[in-house]
Protein backbone atom coordinates (compact mmCIF):
# COMPACT_ATOMS: atom_id res chain seq x y z
CA UNK A 1 0.00 0.00 0.00
CA UNK A 2 2.76 2.13 0.69
CA UNK A 3 4.82 1.75 -2.64
CA UNK A 4 5.25 3.93 -5.83
CA UNK A 5 5.65 3.90 -9.28
CA UNK A 6 6.44 6.66 -11.71
CA UNK A 7 3.88 7.92 -14.11
CA UNK A 8 2.42 6.17 -16.45
CA UNK A 9 4.43 3.14 -15.24
CA UNK A 10 8.14 4.29 -16.98
CA UNK A 11 11.05 3.74 -14.87
CA UNK A 12 12.46 5.91 -12.69
CA UNK A 13 15.32 8.17 -14.62
CA UNK A 14 19.23 6.47 -14.30
CA UNK A 15 22.32 8.79 -14.78
CA UNK A 16 25.81 7.46 -16.24
CA UNK A 17 28.76 6.69 -13.82
CA UNK A 18 30.69 4.33 -11.97
CA UNK A 19 31.65 4.18 -8.49
CA UNK A 20 35.19 5.62 -8.41
CA UNK A 21 37.70 5.31 -5.83
CA UNK A 22 37.49 9.15 -4.93
CA UNK A 23 34.40 9.03 -4.31
CA UNK A 24 34.26 6.31 -2.20
CA UNK A 25 36.89 7.94 -0.20
CA UNK A 26 35.24 11.11 -0.15
CA UNK A 27 32.05 9.57 1.32
CA UNK A 28 33.55 7.74 3.85
CA UNK A 29 35.82 10.00 5.07
CA UNK A 30 32.38 12.17 5.18
CA UNK A 31 30.53 9.60 7.49
CA UNK A 32 33.49 9.55 10.10
CA UNK A 33 31.13 12.62 10.46
CA UNK A 34 28.75 10.26 12.89
CA UNK A 35 31.55 9.30 15.19
CA UNK A 36 31.45 12.00 17.43
CA UNK A 37 27.79 11.45 17.81
CA UNK A 38 28.02 8.01 18.30
CA UNK A 39 30.63 8.16 21.08
CA UNK A 40 28.95 10.62 22.67
CA UNK A 41 25.82 8.25 22.99
CA UNK A 42 28.33 5.52 24.32
CA UNK A 43 30.96 7.36 26.52
CA UNK A 44 28.10 9.08 28.61
CA UNK A 45 26.67 6.22 29.99
CA UNK A 46 29.15 4.47 30.78
CA UNK A 47 30.82 7.57 32.56
CA UNK A 48 27.79 8.21 34.68
CA UNK A 49 27.71 4.47 35.98
CA UNK A 50 31.52 5.60 37.68
CA UNK A 51 31.68 5.86 41.33
CA UNK A 52 34.67 8.46 41.42
CA UNK A 53 32.84 10.74 38.58
CA UNK A 54 29.28 10.13 40.45
CA UNK A 55 31.35 11.01 43.68
CA UNK A 56 32.46 14.16 42.90
CA UNK A 57 29.54 15.69 40.46
CA UNK A 58 26.57 13.48 42.05
CA UNK A 59 26.63 13.10 45.30
CA UNK A 60 23.30 12.48 46.29
CA UNK A 61 23.68 9.39 43.56
CA UNK A 62 26.63 8.05 45.02
CA UNK A 63 25.55 7.92 48.09
CA UNK A 64 22.39 5.54 46.93
CA UNK A 65 24.04 3.57 45.06
CA UNK A 66 26.08 2.73 47.63
CA UNK A 67 23.38 1.88 49.99
CA UNK A 68 22.29 -1.80 50.63
CA UNK A 69 21.40 -3.67 47.58
CA UNK A 70 17.89 -4.03 48.75
CA UNK A 71 17.11 -0.68 47.43
CA UNK A 72 14.71 -0.46 44.67
CA UNK A 73 16.22 -1.23 41.73
CA UNK A 74 14.05 1.13 39.62
CA UNK A 75 15.28 4.33 41.33
CA UNK A 76 18.74 3.60 42.28
CA UNK A 77 19.99 6.40 39.39
CA UNK A 78 17.05 8.69 39.55
CA UNK A 79 18.96 12.30 39.90
CA UNK A 80 17.36 15.49 37.39
CA UNK A 81 21.15 16.68 38.17
CA UNK A 82 22.17 13.66 35.99
CA UNK A 83 19.64 13.69 33.58
CA UNK A 84 20.60 16.64 32.65
CA UNK A 85 24.05 16.09 32.09
CA UNK A 86 23.15 13.98 29.60
CA UNK A 87 20.05 15.47 28.08
CA UNK A 88 21.97 19.15 27.94
CA UNK A 89 23.89 18.10 25.06
CA UNK A 90 21.02 17.29 22.67
CA UNK A 91 18.98 20.54 23.45
CA UNK A 92 22.18 22.57 22.31
CA UNK A 93 22.12 19.68 19.46
CA UNK A 94 18.48 21.16 18.46
CA UNK A 95 19.41 24.81 18.06
CA UNK A 96 22.64 24.59 16.48
CA UNK A 97 21.20 22.08 13.58
CA UNK A 98 18.67 25.49 12.99
CA UNK A 99 21.57 27.96 12.61
CA UNK A 100 23.55 24.72 10.64
CA UNK A 101 20.74 25.16 7.88
CA UNK A 102 21.58 28.37 7.02
CA UNK A 103 25.36 28.02 7.18
CA UNK A 104 24.97 24.66 5.24
CA UNK A 105 23.19 26.31 2.36
CA UNK A 106 25.32 29.76 1.94
CA UNK A 107 28.95 27.97 2.81
CA UNK A 108 28.75 24.50 1.84
CA UNK A 109 28.28 21.17 3.65
CA UNK A 110 32.05 21.11 4.48
CA UNK A 111 32.16 24.17 6.08
CA UNK A 112 29.36 23.09 8.28
CA UNK A 113 31.30 19.78 9.30
CA UNK A 114 34.22 21.62 9.79
CA UNK A 115 32.86 24.09 12.31
CA UNK A 116 31.68 20.63 13.85
CA UNK A 117 35.27 19.50 14.66
CA UNK A 118 36.27 22.28 16.12
CA UNK A 119 33.82 23.13 18.62
CA UNK A 120 33.37 19.21 19.47
CA UNK A 121 36.97 19.10 20.12
CA UNK A 122 36.91 22.66 22.76
CA UNK A 123 33.85 20.90 24.15
CA UNK A 124 35.98 17.71 24.81
CA UNK A 125 38.88 19.61 25.97
CA UNK A 126 36.55 21.46 28.61
CA UNK A 127 34.91 18.29 29.96
CA UNK A 128 38.29 16.71 30.83
CA UNK A 129 39.32 19.07 32.61
CA UNK A 130 35.84 20.31 34.66
CA UNK A 131 36.12 20.94 38.54
CA UNK A 132 32.57 21.86 38.73
CA UNK A 133 29.41 20.51 37.43
CA UNK A 134 28.53 24.11 35.83
CA UNK A 135 32.11 23.15 34.02
CA UNK A 136 31.05 20.54 32.97
CA UNK A 137 27.60 21.08 31.69
CA UNK A 138 29.61 24.05 29.28
CA UNK A 139 31.26 21.62 28.05
CA UNK A 140 28.61 19.34 26.98
CA UNK A 141 26.48 21.98 25.36
CA UNK A 142 29.74 22.69 23.04
CA UNK A 143 29.07 18.91 22.28
CA UNK A 144 26.14 19.74 21.52
CA UNK A 145 26.31 22.69 18.98
CA UNK A 146 29.34 20.36 17.43
CA UNK A 147 27.13 17.02 17.24
CA UNK A 148 23.94 19.49 15.84
CA UNK A 149 26.22 20.83 12.92
CA UNK A 150 27.40 17.28 12.21
CA UNK A 151 24.11 16.01 12.14
CA UNK A 152 22.54 18.55 9.78
CA UNK A 153 24.91 18.53 7.00
CA UNK A 154 26.69 14.89 6.96
CA UNK A 155 23.35 13.13 5.69
CA UNK A 156 23.24 16.05 3.16
CA UNK A 157 26.73 15.52 2.01
CA UNK A 158 26.49 11.93 1.94
CA UNK A 159 23.28 12.16 -0.38
CA UNK A 160 24.23 14.18 -2.75
CA UNK A 161 27.81 12.93 -3.31
CA UNK A 162 26.83 9.22 -3.35
CA UNK A 163 25.54 7.59 -7.14
CA UNK A 164 22.08 7.00 -7.00
CA UNK A 165 22.00 3.54 -7.11
CA UNK A 166 24.70 3.76 -4.58
CA UNK A 167 22.92 6.31 -2.33
CA UNK A 168 21.41 3.94 0.67
CA UNK A 169 24.47 1.98 1.68
CA UNK A 170 26.65 5.12 1.59
CA UNK A 171 24.72 7.50 3.65
CA UNK A 172 24.27 4.49 6.19
CA UNK A 173 27.54 4.51 6.65
CA UNK A 174 27.03 7.71 8.74
CA UNK A 175 25.16 5.48 10.59
CA UNK A 176 27.87 2.51 11.01
CA UNK A 177 30.41 5.17 12.53
CA UNK A 178 27.81 6.36 15.16
CA UNK A 179 27.50 2.60 15.82
CA UNK A 180 31.67 2.30 15.54
CA UNK A 181 31.49 5.45 17.84
CA UNK A 182 29.38 3.83 19.94
CA UNK A 183 31.56 0.76 20.60
CA UNK A 184 34.47 2.47 21.22
CA UNK A 185 33.21 4.64 23.59
CA UNK A 186 32.20 1.51 25.30
CA UNK A 187 35.69 -0.54 25.59
CA UNK A 188 37.10 2.76 26.48
CA UNK A 189 35.20 3.06 29.28
CA UNK A 190 35.59 -0.71 30.22
CA UNK A 191 39.38 0.02 30.19
CA UNK A 192 39.32 3.62 32.06
CA UNK A 193 36.29 2.48 34.73
CA UNK A 194 39.42 -0.11 35.92
CA UNK A 195 41.93 3.02 36.36
CA UNK A 196 43.16 3.47 39.83
CA UNK A 197 43.37 7.25 41.69
CA UNK A 198 39.75 7.90 39.95
CA UNK A 199 40.71 10.11 36.97
CA UNK A 200 39.61 7.44 34.52
CA UNK A 201 36.41 9.37 33.52
CA UNK A 202 38.53 12.12 32.21
CA UNK A 203 40.18 9.88 30.20
CA UNK A 204 36.63 8.96 28.57
CA UNK A 205 35.67 12.47 28.36
CA UNK A 206 38.84 13.77 27.04
CA UNK A 207 38.82 11.26 24.00
CA UNK A 208 35.69 12.22 22.76
CA UNK A 209 38.50 14.90 20.95
CA UNK A 210 39.64 11.92 18.83
CA UNK A 211 36.70 11.21 16.55
CA UNK A 212 36.69 15.48 16.44
CA UNK A 213 40.43 15.72 15.23
CA UNK A 214 39.34 13.22 12.43
CA UNK A 215 36.00 14.99 10.91
CA UNK A 216 38.57 17.95 11.63
CA UNK A 217 41.22 16.71 9.11
CA UNK A 218 39.21 15.12 6.89
CA UNK A 219 37.29 18.19 6.20
CA UNK A 220 40.20 20.14 4.84
CA UNK A 221 40.80 17.99 2.07
CA UNK A 222 37.20 17.48 1.17
CA UNK A 223 35.76 18.61 -1.70
CA UNK A 224 32.13 20.05 -1.91
CA UNK A 225 29.05 18.19 -3.24
CA UNK A 226 27.98 19.61 -6.78
CA UNK A 227 25.09 20.61 -5.90
CA UNK A 228 25.71 22.35 -3.00
CA UNK A 229 28.12 24.53 -5.52
CA UNK A 230 25.40 25.24 -8.39
CA UNK A 231 22.94 25.85 -5.40
CA UNK A 232 25.96 28.78 -4.41
CA UNK A 233 26.64 29.88 -8.10
CA UNK A 234 29.77 27.92 -9.19
CA UNK A 235 28.65 25.72 -12.15
CA UNK A 236 31.92 25.15 -13.89
CA UNK A 237 33.51 23.83 -10.48
CA UNK A 238 30.40 21.74 -10.27
CA UNK A 239 30.43 20.24 -13.54
CA UNK A 240 33.75 19.69 -13.45
CA UNK A 241 33.56 17.54 -9.86
CA UNK A 242 30.42 15.71 -10.84
CA UNK A 243 32.30 14.56 -13.73
CA UNK A 244 35.39 13.32 -11.32
CA UNK A 245 33.29 11.57 -8.69
CA UNK A 246 31.06 9.85 -11.78
CA UNK A 247 34.01 9.08 -13.59
CA UNK A 248 32.61 9.40 -17.11
CA UNK A 249 32.62 12.66 -19.29
CA UNK A 250 28.52 12.28 -20.59
CA UNK A 251 27.12 14.38 -17.02
CA UNK A 252 25.00 16.41 -18.77
CA UNK A 253 21.32 14.66 -17.55
CA UNK A 254 22.84 14.59 -13.90
CA UNK A 255 23.91 18.12 -14.27
CA UNK A 256 20.82 19.62 -16.17
CA UNK A 257 19.22 17.84 -13.48
CA UNK A 258 20.73 20.13 -10.91
CA UNK A 259 20.41 22.95 -13.00
CA UNK A 260 16.33 22.52 -13.10
CA UNK A 261 16.74 22.10 -9.13
CA UNK A 262 18.68 25.11 -8.76
CA UNK A 263 16.40 27.18 -10.92
CA UNK A 264 13.09 26.15 -8.82
CA UNK A 265 15.53 26.74 -5.28
CA UNK A 266 15.65 30.58 -6.80
CA UNK A 267 12.13 30.74 -7.02
CA UNK A 268 11.78 30.22 -3.25
CA UNK A 269 12.86 33.74 -1.24
CA UNK A 270 12.38 32.00 2.21
CA UNK A 271 13.11 28.24 2.48
CA UNK A 272 11.48 28.15 6.00
CA UNK A 273 8.57 30.07 5.00
CA UNK A 274 7.81 27.60 1.95
CA UNK A 275 8.57 24.45 3.94
CA UNK A 276 5.76 25.39 6.73
CA UNK A 277 3.56 27.34 4.57
CA UNK A 278 3.69 25.81 1.06
CA UNK A 279 0.53 22.52 0.15
CA UNK A 280 3.58 20.91 -1.95
CA UNK A 281 6.10 20.13 1.22
CA UNK A 282 3.65 18.74 3.53
CA UNK A 283 4.31 15.42 2.65
CA UNK A 284 8.12 15.62 2.96
CA UNK A 285 7.70 17.78 6.36
CA UNK A 286 5.83 15.31 7.91
CA UNK A 287 8.09 12.75 7.23
CA UNK A 288 10.99 14.76 8.69
CA UNK A 289 9.14 15.03 11.75
CA UNK A 290 7.48 12.19 12.63
CA UNK A 291 10.61 10.05 11.42
CA UNK A 292 12.75 11.75 14.04
CA UNK A 293 10.07 11.54 16.59
CA UNK A 294 9.49 7.57 15.83
CA UNK A 295 13.28 7.15 16.33
CA UNK A 296 13.60 8.06 19.08
CA UNK A 297 10.73 6.97 21.12
CA UNK A 298 11.82 2.97 19.61
CA UNK A 299 13.48 3.50 23.16
CA UNK A 300 16.84 2.87 21.34
CA UNK A 301 18.36 5.65 23.36
CA UNK A 302 17.90 4.50 26.61
CA UNK A 303 19.64 1.37 25.65
CA UNK A 304 22.46 3.23 24.25
CA UNK A 305 23.40 6.29 25.88
CA UNK A 306 21.87 4.58 29.71
CA UNK A 307 23.06 0.98 28.84
CA UNK A 308 25.77 0.59 31.72
CA UNK A 309 23.37 2.72 34.02
CA UNK A 310 19.57 0.62 32.85
CA UNK A 311 22.05 -2.84 33.23
CA UNK A 312 23.19 -2.01 37.05
CA UNK A 313 19.86 -0.52 37.25
CA UNK A 314 18.23 -4.17 36.52
CA UNK A 315 20.99 -5.80 39.28
CA UNK A 316 23.92 -6.63 37.21
CA UNK A 317 27.39 -5.79 38.66
CA UNK A 318 29.53 -2.68 37.63
CA UNK A 319 31.76 -4.64 35.65
CA UNK A 320 28.92 -7.42 33.98
CA UNK A 321 27.03 -3.73 33.38
CA UNK A 322 30.08 -2.22 31.33
CA UNK A 323 30.26 -5.70 29.50
CA UNK A 324 26.81 -5.82 28.36
CA UNK A 325 26.56 -2.96 27.00
CA UNK A 326 30.11 -3.67 24.67
CA UNK A 327 28.25 -6.49 23.48
CA UNK A 328 24.98 -4.26 22.57
CA UNK A 329 27.36 -1.73 20.67
CA UNK A 330 28.90 -4.93 18.80
CA UNK A 331 25.90 -6.56 17.98
CA UNK A 332 24.56 -2.46 16.84
CA UNK A 333 27.80 -1.90 14.97
CA UNK A 334 27.49 -5.55 12.67
CA UNK A 335 23.47 -5.47 12.45
CA UNK A 336 24.19 -1.73 10.53
CA UNK A 337 25.92 -3.63 7.78
CA UNK A 338 23.00 -5.59 6.93
CA UNK A 339 21.36 -2.24 6.39
CA UNK A 340 24.38 -0.97 4.05
CA UNK A 341 23.91 -4.15 1.90
CA UNK A 342 20.55 -4.38 1.79
CA UNK A 343 19.00 -0.83 1.28
CA UNK A 344 19.55 -0.64 -2.14
CA UNK A 345 18.82 -4.19 -2.39
CA UNK A 346 15.16 -4.66 -0.59
CA UNK A 347 14.22 -1.11 -0.35
CA UNK A 348 13.98 1.28 2.94
CA UNK A 349 10.38 0.34 3.55
CA UNK A 350 11.29 -3.50 3.90
CA UNK A 351 13.65 -2.78 6.42
CA UNK A 352 11.90 -0.26 8.24
CA UNK A 353 8.76 -2.80 8.24
CA UNK A 354 10.75 -5.54 9.24
CA UNK A 355 12.97 -3.89 11.89
CA UNK A 356 9.67 -2.83 14.02
CA UNK A 357 7.68 -5.43 14.10
CA UNK A 358 10.93 -7.16 15.64
CA UNK A 359 11.47 -4.37 18.16
CA UNK A 360 8.03 -4.51 19.21
CA UNK A 361 8.00 -8.53 20.00
CA UNK A 362 11.30 -8.40 22.01
CA UNK A 363 11.02 -5.03 23.41
CA UNK A 364 7.59 -6.49 24.63
CA UNK A 365 9.65 -9.19 25.86
CA UNK A 366 11.99 -7.37 27.94
CA UNK A 367 9.19 -5.47 29.66
CA UNK A 368 7.73 -9.33 30.33
CA UNK A 369 11.28 -10.21 31.83
CA UNK A 370 11.64 -7.58 34.15
CA UNK A 371 8.20 -6.84 35.03
CA UNK A 372 8.18 -11.01 36.20
CA UNK A 373 11.59 -10.95 38.25
CA UNK A 374 11.37 -7.48 39.48
CA UNK A 375 7.56 -6.92 39.84
CA UNK A 376 6.88 -3.23 41.24
CA UNK A 377 8.83 -3.12 44.03
CA UNK A 378 12.02 -3.85 41.91
CA UNK A 379 13.87 -4.89 45.37
CA UNK A 380 15.55 -7.73 44.27
CA UNK A 381 18.91 -8.50 45.68
CA UNK A 382 19.74 -11.64 43.26
CA UNK A 383 19.55 -11.92 39.62
CA UNK A 384 20.18 -15.52 38.35
CA UNK A 385 23.26 -15.78 35.67
CA UNK A 386 20.29 -17.30 33.06
CA UNK A 387 17.62 -14.40 33.42
CA UNK A 388 20.62 -12.11 32.90
CA UNK A 389 21.67 -13.42 29.45
CA UNK A 390 18.19 -13.70 28.58
CA UNK A 391 17.90 -9.84 29.01
CA UNK A 392 21.05 -8.94 27.56
CA UNK A 393 20.06 -11.77 24.29
CA UNK A 394 16.63 -10.12 23.83
CA UNK A 395 18.34 -6.39 24.23
CA UNK A 396 20.72 -7.70 21.53
CA UNK A 397 17.88 -8.67 18.72
CA UNK A 398 16.11 -5.56 20.13
CA UNK A 399 19.18 -3.70 18.92
CA UNK A 400 19.60 -5.81 15.43
CA UNK A 401 16.02 -4.58 14.58
CA UNK A 402 16.97 -0.94 15.18
CA UNK A 403 20.62 -1.22 13.55
CA UNK A 404 19.24 -2.29 10.22
CA UNK A 405 16.20 -0.46 10.62
CA UNK A 406 15.05 3.10 12.09
CA UNK A 407 18.85 3.27 12.87
CA UNK A 408 19.98 4.17 9.76
CA UNK A 409 17.41 4.92 7.96
CA UNK A 410 15.64 7.41 9.85
CA UNK A 411 19.11 9.45 9.32
CA UNK A 412 19.09 8.10 5.65
CA UNK A 413 15.06 8.70 4.49
CA UNK A 414 15.02 12.59 5.35
CA UNK A 415 17.90 13.21 3.66
CA UNK A 416 17.09 12.51 0.21
CA UNK A 417 12.97 13.36 -0.17
CA UNK A 418 13.19 17.20 0.16
CA UNK A 419 13.75 19.18 -3.57
CA UNK A 420 16.75 21.64 -2.64
CA UNK A 421 15.06 24.77 -2.82
CA UNK A 422 14.36 23.35 1.11
CA UNK A 423 16.61 20.83 1.46
CA UNK A 424 19.31 22.64 3.49
CA UNK A 425 15.85 23.32 6.04
CA UNK A 426 14.36 20.37 6.21
CA UNK A 427 17.49 18.65 7.29
CA UNK A 428 17.58 21.33 10.26
CA UNK A 429 14.21 20.10 10.51
CA UNK A 430 15.42 16.30 11.09
CA UNK A 431 17.79 16.60 13.42
CA UNK A 432 16.07 19.56 15.66
CA UNK A 433 13.18 16.82 16.10
CA UNK A 434 15.31 14.49 16.30
CA UNK A 435 17.41 16.90 19.27
CA UNK A 436 14.32 17.85 20.81
CA UNK A 437 12.96 14.49 21.66
CA UNK A 438 16.55 12.93 21.95
CA UNK A 439 16.54 15.34 24.74
CA UNK A 440 13.02 14.48 26.71
CA UNK A 441 14.16 11.01 26.90
CA UNK A 442 17.54 11.77 28.43
CA UNK A 443 15.88 14.17 30.33
CA UNK A 444 13.22 11.88 31.56
CA UNK A 445 14.00 8.06 31.23
CA UNK A 446 15.90 7.94 34.63
CA UNK A 447 12.74 9.55 36.61
CA UNK A 448 9.88 7.75 34.21
CA UNK A 449 12.01 4.24 35.04
CA UNK A 450 11.38 5.14 38.91
CA UNK A 451 7.65 5.72 38.73
CA UNK A 452 6.59 3.68 35.47
CA UNK A 453 8.83 0.67 36.19
CA UNK A 454 9.05 -2.01 33.95
CA UNK A 455 5.76 -0.29 32.10
CA UNK A 456 8.37 2.08 30.52
CA UNK A 457 9.05 -0.81 28.26
CA UNK A 458 5.41 -1.39 27.13
CA UNK A 459 5.51 2.45 26.67
CA UNK A 460 7.99 2.65 23.75
CA UNK A 461 6.89 -0.76 22.31
CA UNK A 462 3.22 0.78 21.85
CA UNK A 463 5.05 3.58 20.06
CA UNK A 464 7.13 0.96 17.91
CA UNK A 465 4.10 -0.45 16.82
CA UNK A 466 2.38 2.88 15.91
CA UNK A 467 5.16 3.81 13.85
CA UNK A 468 5.18 0.42 12.29
CA UNK A 469 1.91 0.80 10.79
CA UNK A 470 2.92 4.31 9.87
CA UNK A 471 5.42 2.68 7.45
CA UNK A 472 2.88 0.61 5.90
CA UNK A 473 0.52 2.86 5.08
CA UNK A 474 2.02 6.05 4.19
CA UNK A 475 5.67 5.58 3.40
CA UNK A 476 6.87 5.46 -0.01
CA UNK A 477 9.59 3.69 -1.12
CA UNK A 478 12.87 5.73 -2.26
CA UNK A 479 15.40 3.56 -3.54
CA UNK A 480 17.55 3.46 -6.63
CA UNK A 481 15.39 7.22 -7.41
CA UNK A 482 17.93 9.70 -8.56
CA UNK A 483 17.48 12.72 -5.54
CA UNK A 484 16.66 15.68 -7.76
CA UNK A 485 13.69 13.34 -9.01
CA UNK A 486 12.34 12.56 -5.46
CA UNK A 487 9.08 14.85 -6.35
CA UNK A 488 8.05 12.35 -8.31
CA UNK A 489 7.41 10.01 -5.33
CA UNK A 490 5.35 12.07 -3.59
CA UNK A 491 3.17 12.54 -6.56
CA UNK A 492 2.95 9.24 -7.08
CA UNK A 493 1.82 7.64 -3.83
CA UNK A 494 -1.94 6.99 -3.16
CA UNK A 495 -2.51 9.48 -0.08
CA UNK A 496 0.38 12.13 -0.60
CA UNK A 497 -0.27 12.73 -4.38
CA UNK A 498 -3.05 14.99 -3.07
CA UNK A 499 -0.83 17.71 -1.98
CA UNK A 500 1.07 17.90 -5.03
CA UNK A 501 -1.06 19.89 -7.21
CA UNK A 502 -0.99 23.38 -5.66
CA UNK A 503 -0.38 26.14 -8.01
CA UNK A 504 2.05 27.88 -5.74
CA UNK A 505 4.09 24.47 -6.34
CA UNK A 506 7.54 26.25 -7.48
CA UNK A 507 7.79 22.69 -9.41
CA UNK A 508 5.15 23.98 -11.68
CA UNK A 509 6.18 27.82 -11.79
CA UNK A 510 9.36 26.52 -12.60
CA UNK A 511 7.68 24.48 -15.73
CA UNK A 512 5.90 27.30 -16.39
CA UNK A 513 9.05 29.92 -16.76
CA UNK A 514 10.51 27.26 -18.65
CA UNK A 515 7.86 27.11 -21.03
CA UNK A 516 7.73 30.57 -21.83
CA UNK A 517 11.30 30.85 -21.94
CA UNK A 518 11.35 28.85 -24.61
CA UNK A 519 8.36 30.59 -26.22
CA UNK A 520 10.37 33.78 -26.29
Amino acid sequence: MGGVSFDGGSPPPSYPGKLTPYVLLTVLAGAAGGLIFGYDLGISGGVTSMAPFLEKFFPDVYERQQSITSTNQYCKFNSPTLQLFTSSLYLAALFASLAAGEVTKKFGRRISMMMAGFIFLFGAALNAGAVHLSMLILGRILLGIGIGFANQSVPLYLSEMSPYNYRGRFNICFQLMITIGILCANLINFGTAKISGGWGWRLSLGLAGVPAVIILIASFFLSDTPNSMVQRGREIEAKALLKRIRGVDDVDAEFNDMLAAKNEADLVESPWRNLFGTKCYRPQLAMSILIPFFQQFTGINVIMFYAPVLFQSLGFGSDASLISSVITGVVNMFATGVSIYGSDRWGRRSLFLEGGVQMFIFQSLIAGLIGWRFGVSGNVTDIPFWFAAVVVVCICVYVMGFAWSWGPLGWLYPSEIFPLEVRSAAQSVTVAVNMAFTFIVGQCFLSMLCSMKYGLFIFFAIFVAVMTLFCYFFMPETKNIPIEEMTQVWRSHWFWKRFMNEPNDPVIKAIAMNKLRDRV
